[in-house]
Parts: structure tokens; sequence; C-alpha cells
């Protein structure tokens, strides 16, 4: 995976100079690609509440204003996650709810230099951080090793400690430069995972499978096992082909 793989994901982010300085640490570590989830700029002229101020942006971002100018805004954390193949969600929150296996940034780094296919680094709110549903969004989790006693960080500060790891692994003028070329898989994109899990567990339930609660548990399960494996297109569709084989047997036996 090269940098220009990974894009930066903002969710419902709340202050417009700490998205300025995000700026500015991506620009600095060679990371381009921008996406806020959850907020609008305003419309030119306009002081809309619940936007984003361009102006502060710009003037936080001081010489990395094109990574604001070229972000891209969507309603909801799903929509800004569709492409990606890998979604690492970042977290000081630990426990079974939070991910089974929580990465450092430099474990998060290195997982990502082993892998083709387009990537997402997820920041929630800079009050709250990411919620339970926005992190079952993520294949991953990631937290910065800190004291307990005052374990939050500033979402740039965080950012830059994220994106300086990755600049490190992945950046050609480190030596690194990840997996890339012809020869090499393409896993699922988000959507396309998405479709796949939904197709298994149907086809589990329509055998019986679920007969008490445990199919969203499930899906949860099988999207990270599937997305961390970096499942293919092809190997998607033969896991679907198994799945409903399995069903169409297993209704024909109960005739």
């Amino acid at each position: 995976m090269l940098l220009e793989d990974i894009c930066i994901v903002l969710s419902r982010p709340g202050e417009a100079g700490n998205v300025g300085a995000v700026c500015r640490a991506m620009m600095n570590m060679g990371l381009r690609h921008l996406r806020i989830a959850g907020l609008r700029p305003p419309e030119p002229g306009k002081n809309r509440a619940g936007a984003l101020s361009g102006e502060t942006v710009l003037a936080r971002a001081v010489h990395a204003g094109e990574i604001w100018e070229k972000a891209e805004f969507f309603d909801t954390l799903a929509e800004a996650l569709a492409d990606r193949s890998l979604v690492i969600g970042t977290t000081r929150r630990k426990g079974k709810r939070r991910k089974s296996f929580p990465l450092t940034p430099a474990e998060a780094a290195a997982c990502l230099a082993e892998r083709p296919g387009k990537a997402a680094l997820v920041f929630g709110n800079e009050r709250t951080g990411l919620e339970k549903e926005e992190l079952e969004l993520c294949s991953l989790s990631s937290y910065i090793p800190s004291d307990r006693s005052f374990p939050s960080l500033n979402l740039s500060h965080a950012l830059q400690i994220y994106a300086y790891e990755l600049f490190l692994r992945l950046s050609p003028d480190r030596g690194g430069g990840g997996l890339s070329g012809e020869g090499r898989w393409e896993p699922l994109e988000r959507d396309a995972l998405e479709s796949l899990v939904k197709s298994i567990t149907t086809s589990l339930k329509e055998l019986g499978f679920y007969t008490q609660q445990g199919r969203e548990e499930q899906e949860i399960f099988f999207r990270d096992i599937f997305s961390r494996a970096g499942v293919t297109i092809r190997e998607g569709q033969y896991l679907d082909r198994i799945f409903r084989k399995a069903s169409r047997l297993g209704n024909k036996n109960q005739r």
C-alpha cells in the first residue's frame, strides 16, 4: 500500500481550527486525501449552524489549504468508507466492544504497509470520539498509548502521530512503498464486502441458524475477519456460492 491509497476520515469534527491543523499535519507527512463525514462546509457568504468555517480551517492550515479545498464531504460515515477495503478506527477506549485487536500507531502503519487496496484511518469527534456504531464500521481499532491520568489527545496531535508512522513505513522517501503493481490481489471494497456478509448471513438464516438473536454480531465478525484477510472479488464470489448452495441443499432436505 502507498500513502496515496490512504484517506483520513474525520467523523463529525466539532472545531474548524482542529480541522485546519489536521490538514497541516497531513501535508507534512505526504497524506493528501481528507474526507469529512456528518458535516458540510457552509455556502459562500453564509454562516450556517453545524457547518465548518472554511476561513478558520484555512487560517490554521497555513500552507496546507489545498487539503481542505480538495476534501470530500459525506452525510454519513458509512458513505465515506464505502470504497475502502480496510478501515482502522482510532479510539482511546479498549474492551470487547471496542474491537478485539487494538493496534498502536506503529502497528497500524505496519499492517497497512503489508496490504494492497485502499484504506481509511478514522478519527471521531473531539469531545466524544468514535461512537460504538461508528467503530463497528471499522475493520480494526487503534489507540495511542498515553498516561492513564490524562489519556485524551488533541485531534491534530493524534493525527500527527499516525501520519508520522505512516510516512516512515510508506513514503518512497524513506525507502518504503508497500505492495503495488501487477499480480497483487485487490481486496473487496467495503460496499461489496457488506453485500457478501449480508448474503452469507441470509443463507444461514434460511438454514434456521438464527433461532435467537446473533445475526448482527456475526455480521460484524464476518465483516472484520474478511476485511483483515483482504478477501478478493473472486474469493468473495466463491464464498457466496458455498453458502448459497448450502442453503439450497438444506431447504431441499427439509422437504
